[in-house]
Order: C-alpha cells, then sequence, then structure tokens
C-alpha cells in the first residue's frame, strides 16, 4: 500500500510542477526539470514493484490524465488567469519638451556614436549626431530638434 502512495505522490508531484513550469516560470528550468523526473521515478517505480503490464498501464493512465488536465486547462480559460493583460504605452519624460532651439551650442559630455551626450546650458541631453563620430569634449550645435521622437540632432562645431 505504501508503494502505491509513493507512486500516486511522486507523479501527481510530478505533474504539479510540470504546470508550475509552464504557468509561473516558463522555459525549461529546474521546476520542470525536477517535475519530469518526478513523473518518470513514480513510472519506474511501478514497473519495478508490479511489472511491466501495470507500469504500462499506469504510464497510459499518467499520459491520459496529463492530456485531460490541459485540455480542460486550455478550453475552461483557466490560462488567461496568469496572463498580463495590460501593457505599458507611456514613455520615460514624455511629458518634457525639449526647450532647445536649432543653432544652440554645448558639448558632446561622451563620444556620440552617433548617440550620446551633450549638455546644453547646463543641462544633459541624449543626442545624435549625422552618423558621424564625434569626441567628447567637442563644442557641438543643434541642427534640428524632432519633439515627436525625442531627438537631437547635432554636429561637431568646426572653429
Amino acid at each position: 500500500m505504501i508503494t502505491w502512495i509513493t507512486i500516486v505522490f511522486l507523479i501527481l508531484l510530478g505533474l504539479a510542477l510540470l504546470v508550475v513550469e509552464l504557468i509561473f516560470i516558463p522555459g525549461t528550468t529546474v521546476v520542470g526539470i525536477l517535475g519530469f523526473l518526478f513523473v518518470i521515478g513514480g513510472l519506474i517505480l511501478t514497473f519495478q514493484n508490479y511489472g511491466s503490464s501495470v507500469g504500462w498501464a499506469v504510464t497510459g493512465g499518467t499520459a491520459l490524465f496529463s492530456a485531460g488536465v490541459f485540455v480542460y486547462a486550455f478550453r475552461s480559460g483557466a490560462w488567461s488567469r496568469f496572463s498580463l493583460k495590460g501593457s505599458i504605452s507611456s514613455k520615460v519624460n514624455e511629458d518634457k519638451s525639449i526647450d532647445l532651439q536649432p543653432g544652440d551650442e554645448g558639448i558632446a559630455r561622451s563620444a556620440l556614436r552617433p548617440i550620446g551626450k551633450g549638455e546644453f546650458a547646463g543641462r544633459e541631453y541624449e543626442v545624435r549626431s549625422l552618423g558621424n563620430l564625434v569626441k567628447a569634449g567637442t563644442r557641438i550645435t543643434v541642427l534640428k530638434v524632432d519633439n515627436k521622437n525625442r531627438t537631437i540632432f547635432v554636429e561637431p562645431i568646426n572653429h
């Protein structure tokens, strides 16, 4: 009797771990591998203690039970209770306007490859060159400000 309790416990624990793997932590992780190993361990115990005919019957029953649980879960919408329904549509600093104008001068605080940091009137902005490399410390000027995409196009000042 204790052998059957152990077998059923191993198989049910293994299936529960596989469900946890699919719902909460998808991907091949330790939980899924442990679940698989527990199911296999329960089936191996069945074959060792009760022979191949009972072992195959338990294997078939486990497969049918697993398929039934998954079909029921998908048809009843049980998975949708755990799925993320919201999405983030906002962007960082989208409410702040860029108060730079074409012709404003500043300095490149980092290398622009083509994107980097530029400082204008004591404030730091993310700026974009026109594709050429601009070294840090180079004086730059604003060519164009695209408020919609929050992009500041600059070029080096050649004096």
